[in-house]
């Protein structure tokens, strides 16, 4: 039943995922949350954000920002990156991730869902079987509605981590 959640990958950070594999497997669009997953909530981005969409771009890859903040949050962060955006997304639900690939004139075999939360970002990726890689929050500050589903979240990646165990990673 909890495997409804588990990500497909798991990693320490966005800025730690090989995009580069990811080009040459064929990956061509990846759609970001924003707070916590690029840089800590509610921040503007930061020359490590500038740069990372810079190599994106150089690698020839596509990317949209989803955020269910509001449009004054999102779009200014957007426009520093360079980036394609959907606020007020309403994640986990299906129809902006799938708006946000339609942007990028990705299918769901060529586009890739980073976020830092499993019930909105992971869960909504899964929902619409888009791959997708779970990050480790950038910062444990958070507003008290996340930090309760963080409780939750541990249970999750505590049966996710058992189960890669099981499968040898």
């Amino acid at each position: 039943m909890l495997e409804r959640f588990f990500p497909d990958d798991y990693q320490k950070s966005t800025y730690a995922i090989d995009f580069g594999r990811l080009y040459r497997e064929g990956i061509r669009g990846v759609i970001f949350d924003i707070d916590n997953t690029l840089v800590p909530h509610g921040a503007p981005a930061d020359e490590r954000a500038i740069r990372f969409f810079g190599g994106l771009r150089n690698l020839g890859m596509d990317y949209c920002l989803i955020s269910n903040n509001k449009r004054h949050r999102v779009e200014p962060f957007a426009r520093q990156v360079q980036a394609k955006f959907i606020e007020n997304a309403g994640k986990p639900l299906k129809k902006n991730y799938l708006k946000a690939m339609e942007m990028m004139g990705c299918t769901l075999d060529t586009c890739l869902f980073v976020g830092d939360q499993i019930f909105t970002d992971v869960y909504g990726a899964k929902r619409c079987g888009m791959r997708n890689i779970l990050v480790e929050p950038i910062d444990k500050k958070e507003e008290i509605q996340i930090v309760l589903k963080r409780y939750l979240e541990k249970v999750v990646l505590l049966f996710y981590r058992n189960s890669q165990k099981g499968r040898g990673k």
